[in-house]
């Protein structure tokens, strides 16, 4: 009879395979992270996956402008010292090799104090029309200015063209002399011996292609009394005119040259040599001011092409670089000149300016202090 029984049912059992619940257990987790719903899966998961990515848009979106903007600013600045580095190396005038016997050794200026001499000649430019203009030779000094800069350090110090020194072999001469007898070497010696102090880099300012780097700048601005000048014999002689009034303006190229130049000043002929140094100063500050603005960021590329033609130094291109650097990380230094103490009438009949020992030394402290 056991055949008429009916056979049990049969059974299958299945097991999850551990690789499969682990993934289970992880979609879970993700599912609860992204809904904040634990065990909540499907449609929520989906949802929240879509927010989560919704966020990481618009986080992602601000991220990338700020990357973008931060490249181009790197990019910029690697674009202007790559062209300055260039423009050294190829416009930029040396000075005479009698210059580097005369002056101090020192470390990369930007970490090392250095004390710079900067010169500007008298020399007009070969297409002068002034009648009995110098056009060869070193000329006389128009500008001469004492800078410390590097290792924090920030002084200037102006020396009046008029000013009265003992210029070894020629006696007593005008100090823009040295510079008319034995170019930049003889300044150098003379000036560092006369002040007592180390002379470490010459900076000549090269007013024939300083006018150009003026206009990359876009101009520098003037504030102050009304000034009348001739420059090279004036527009009568094909020079230049500097015609301003009491007040502020924006100079081009042309105009600053000119007031870095003026002798006499038409508009005030009681003013001294003292003046005209200050005002070399405050065109100094404001050539600085410029660069460091927002504006002249974009004009960075056309700056440092044409500054390099606009100096005549002993410096590197990369040491160049390094003034500048100092120059900008330091704040601005107070208007310094050696103050006159006295007058001299020389044997050619000229008038000079004559400074006490004590003066020039307490001058010279507060410069090395700087």
């Amino acid at each position: 009879m056991a055949k008429d029984r009916e056979d049990p049912p049969q059974y299958t059992r299945y097991r999850v395979r551990p690789r499969l619940a682990q993934r289970e257990a992880a979609r879970k987790v993700q599912a609860e992270r992204l809904t904040g719903h634990p065990g909540r899966g499907g449609r929520d998961s989906r949802a929240g996956t879509r927010s989560a990515r919704a966020r990481l848009r618009r986080w992602a979106r601000p991220k990338r402008i700020v990357l973008g903007l931060l490249a181009f600013v790197v990019g910029w600045v690697l674009l202007s010292l790559v062209l300055f580095l260039v423009s050294s190396h190829i416009n930029r005038t040396p000075l005479p090799s009698d210059v580097s016997r005369e002056l101090n050794s020192s470390a990369y200026p930007l970490v090392s104090v250095n004390n710079i001499l900067v010169l500007g000649s008298d020399r007009r430019q070969k297409n002068s029309k002034e009648p009995g203009a110098e056009t060869t030779g070193f000329g006389r000094s128009d500008t001469i200015m004492l800078i410390r800069t590097g290792d924090g350090h920030a002084a200037r110090l102006s020396i009046p063209r008029d000013t009265v020194i003992e210029i070894p072999g020629y006696g007593l001469q005008k100090v823009n002399a040295a510079h008319e007898i034995g170019g930049p070497a003889l300044s150098v010696s003379v000036i560092k011996h006369w002040l007592g102090i180390p002379i470490n880099h010459v900076v000549e300012v090269n007013f024939e292609n300083f006018p150009q780097l003026i206009e990359a700048m876009g101009g520098v601005t003037y504030s102050g009394g009304c000034i009348i000048s001739n420059l090279d014999g004036g527009s009568a002689d094909g020079g230049f005119t500097l015609r301003l009034k009491a007040g502020t303006h924006n100079l081009d190229g042309k105009e600053a040259l000119a007031l870095a130049r003026t002798r006499e000043n038409l508009c005030a002929p009681n003013e001294t040599d003292i003046q005209r140094e200050e005002h070399q100063q405050a065109l100094f500050t404001d050539m600085k001011s410029k660069l460091l603005s927002i504006s002249s960021f974009f004009r960075l590329p056309w700056i440092s092409w044409d500054a390099p033609p606009a100096i005549i130094s002993d410096m590197s291109g990369t040491e160049l670089l390094g003034m500048f650097a100092a120059l900008a990380v330091t704040g601005t230094p107070p208007t310094r000149v050696l103050k006159p103490t006295g007058q001299i009438t020389l044997p050619t009949g000229e008038e000079g300016l004559t400074i006490s020992e004590e003066a020039r030394k307490a001058d010279v402290a507060q410069f090395m202090a700087g």
